[in-house]
C-alpha cells in the first residue's frame, strides 16, 4: 500500500527551492576558459588562436648576419612559405638585435603574411663551442626585448635558444630548459615557446626525446613545442620515421626546425623528412635561405639572396614532392583577414636639444593609430642604410655614445600593438660638439680564422690616454676589397673599402688604460692584407 503524502508547508517549499538553486550554482561546471590569445598546443598539435591546426612550412633566414637583407622575407613568402625562422643574436657572440630591430622583423613578417619563429643563436653548441652562452642568457635576452613581443602572440613563436648544447654536458639540457621556460612565464611571456634539442640540435643521445614529456609538463601554460635538427645523424628512413613517430604517438608537439639535403657529418635523407613530416602533419623549416659560409654553401636555397637563382636544394625544398609550394597553408590569422594590418601615421619630424659632444635628445609629435601606438623606434641614417639606435614608448629619446664633432642624421618610426610599422618620419641632422682632448689610442688587428671566401677577425681597441673615452667611432680602410658581413661590439657601416664602427652601448666607455674587443666575419679579398691605419673619433691610432 502506498503511504499517503504529507502536505509540505509553503515556506518549506520555498526554502527547498532556494537550496536547490544554491546547490546548482555551487556544483555547476566551472566557467569556460578564456580563448587563447595566440598560438597554443592541444593534444600534441600546434593551433592558432582560433583553433585552426597550423603546420609550419618554411625556411630559416640569417637576419642577424645579414640585417640589410630583410627584403628576403618577401621573396620567401613568394616561394610559398607560411613560416620563417629568423636568426637573432643576444649580443654575446654577434651584434645584438635590439627591441627596435626585433619589432621591425615582426612587422616585416606580418607585412609578408608569414609566421615568425624568432630564435637566439648565441647558445649554439654550449658546453663545446667556445663563446656559446647558456639558455639562461637567452632568457635574459627575450625578457629584455619583450616590448617587441607582447601583443604578437598570434604572429610569433619564441624559439628560446638554437642548439643549446653540443655533445658535452648535454645531460643538463632538461633542467636548463625547464628553468628557461619558468623564467619566461614568470616574466609574463604568453607565447608558444619552442625548445631545440641538444647534441647540436640532433638529439642523438635522445635527451630531448626521453625528457620531452616532463619538460612539457613543467610549462604552466602547456604551450611548448619541441624542435629537432635533422642533418647527418638522420641519414636513414628508419631513424627519421622512428624519431618523428615517437613524438606523434606521445602527443608531444614536434617541428623539424632545421634540416638540409647534405652535410659534412653525413648525408641526411631529406626525402623521408619531407614525406613523414607531411604524413604526420608536422612542421618543417629548411636551412637556409642564403648567406651560408663557403664550407656549407651547398645549403643555400638561392644564390646571393637572388630569388630567381634557386639552387638544387632550394628547388627540391620549394618545388619538389612534399615541398613547401605543394603543402604550405597560410596562417588563418592572415587568410581570414584577421588582425590589424593598418600601420600608424608617421611621427612628426624630430627636433634636437641638449646636444653635447656625445649625446643629444630628440623629440617629435606623436603618431596616431586606431588600435593605439605602442612605441617608437629611432634610427640613424647613413650611407643609404638605417641603424636602430633607440626604442621608447614616449615621444622623446636621449641618444648617447655619439662621436664628437660629427654630423648624425636621425628619423623615427611608430609601431602599434599589432606590430605594424609606420612610414618613416622626416629626418633631423645633429652635429655634436667638439670633445675634450683628442683620444690616445692603439689598435691590434688580427685574423683569427679563415675559410674559402671568408675569414674572422678581431680588433682590440686600447685607450692609451689619461682620460676615459665616452662614445667613439673607429674607422679604417681595407686594402684588398674585404667586406664585413657581421660585427659584434659595435654597429658597422661600410662604403666601398671604407669601414666605420660606432660603439655599442656596452663598449661605448673605455677607461684610461682599458680596452674593448670587437669581432667580425668578412668576405675575403685576394690577399687579405690588413688595414694600414685606424682612426678613433678622427684621431690616428698606433697599430700593433
Amino acid at each position: 500500500m502506498r503511504p499517503r503524502a504529507t502536505p509540505v508547508p509553503r515556506v518549506a517549499v520555498a526554502a527547498a527551492a532556494f537550496l536547490t538553486l544554491l546547490l546548482s550554482l555551487l556544483t555547476a561546471a566551472p566557467p569556460a576558459v578564456a580563448a587563447p590569445i595566440g598560438f597554443h598546443v592541444r593534444d600534441g598539435r600546434l593551433l592558432e588562436a582560433g583553433g585552426n591546426d597550423f603546420v609550419m612550412r618554411g625556411v630559416n633566414h640569417a637576419h642577424t648576419w645579414y640585417p640589410d637583407r630583410i627584403g628576403s622575407l618577401a621573396h620567401i613568402k613568394a616561394k610559398g612559405a607560411n613560416t620563417v625562422r629568423v636568426v637573432l643574436s643576444s649580443g654575446d657572440r654577434w651584434t645584438r638585435n635590439d627591441t627596435a630591430d626585433v619589432a621591425n622583423v615582426v612587422a616585416q613578417c606580418k607585412r609578408n603574411r608569414l609566421i615568425c619563429v624568432l630564435e637566439v643563436h648565441d647558445t649554439t653548441g654550449y658546453g663545446e663551442q667556445s663563446g656559446a652562452v647558456p639558455l639562461s642568457r637567452a632568457a635574459d635576452y627575450w625578457i629584455s626585448v619583450r616590448g617587441a613581443l607582447t601583443g604578437q602572440e598570434e604572429y610569433i613563436i619564441v624559439n628560446i635558444g638554437n642548439e643549446p648544447y653540443g655533445n658535452v654536458g648535454h645531460a643538463a639540457w632538461t633542467a636548463d630548459t625547464k628553468a628557461a621556460i619558468a623564467r619566461l612565464r614568470d616574466a609574463g611571456l604568453a607565447h608558444t615557446l619552442m625548445v631545440d634539442a641538444p647534441n647540436w640540435g640532433q638529439d642523438w643521445a635522445f635527451t630531448m626525446r626521453d625528457n620531452a614529456a616532463s619538460v612539457f609538463a613543467s610549462d604552466p601554460d602547456a604551450n611548448t613545442v619541441f624542435s629537432v635538427h635533422m642533418y647527418g645523424v638522420f641519414d636513414t628512413a628508419a631513424e627519421i620515421t622512428a624519431y618523428l613517430d615517437r613524438f606523434a604517438g606521445a602527443k608531444l608537439p614536434l617541428v623539424v626546425g632545421e634540416f638540409g639535403h647534405d652535410h659534412s657529418d653525413g648525408d641526411p635523407d631529406e626525402d623521408t623528412v619531407l614525406a613523414v613530416a607531411e604524413q604526420l602533419r608536422l612542421g618543417y623549416l629548411g636551412w637556409s635561405w642564403s648567406g651560408n659560409s663557403a664550407d656549407v654553401g651547398y645549403l643555400d636555397m638561392v644564390t646571393g639572396f637572388d630569388p630567381d637563382r634557386l639552387t638544387p636544394w632550394g628547388q627540391r625544398l620549394f618545388n619538389g614532392v612534399n615541398g613547401i609550394a605543394a603543402t604550405a597553408e597560410e596562417a588563418a590569422v592572415y587568410s581570414s583577414g584577421g588582425g590589424d594590418t593598418t600601420p600608424p601615421t608617421a611621427p612628426g619630424a624630430p627636433t634636437a636639444s641638449g646636444v653635447t659632444s656625445s649625446s643629444a635628445t630628440l623629440s617629435w609629435a606623436p603618431s596616431s593609430d586606431a588600435g593605439g601606438v605602442t612605441g617608437y623606434d629611432v634610427v640613424r641614417i647613413g650611407s643609404g642604410t638605417e641603424t636602430a639606435v633607440a626604442s621608447t614608448t614616449g615621444t622623446t629619446a636621449t641618444l648617447t655614445g655619439l662621436s664628437p664633432a660629427t654630423s648624425h642624421t636621425f628619423a623615427v618610426y611608430a609601431r602599434d600593438a599589432a606590430g605594424n610599422r609606420s612610414a618613416r618620419s622626416a629626418t633631423v641632422t645633429v652635429t655634436t660638439a667638439p670633445g675634450g682632448p683628442s683620444p690616445s689610442c692603439g689598435v691590434g688587428y688580427r685574423v683569427t680564422g679563415s675559410w674559402p671566401g671568408g675569414f674572422q677577425g678581431e680588433i682590440v681597441l686600447r685607450n692609451t690616454g689619461t682620460a676615459a673615452v665616452d662614445g667613439w667611432t673607429l674607422r679604417w680602410t681595407f686594402a684588398d676589397g674585404q667586406r664585413v658581413d657581421n660585427l659584434w661590439g659595435g654597429t658597422v657601416t661600410q662604403s666601398g673599402s671604407a669601414v666605420s664602427v660606432t660603439a655599442a652601448p656596452y663598449t661605448a666607455t673605455i677607461p684610461a688604460g682599458g680596452s674593448v674587443t670587437l669581432g667580425f666575419t668578412a668576405t675575403r679579398g685576394a690577399t687579405d692584407s690588413g688595414p694600414a691605419a685606424f682612426t678613433l673619433n678622427g684621431t690616428a691610432c698606433s697599430t700593433s
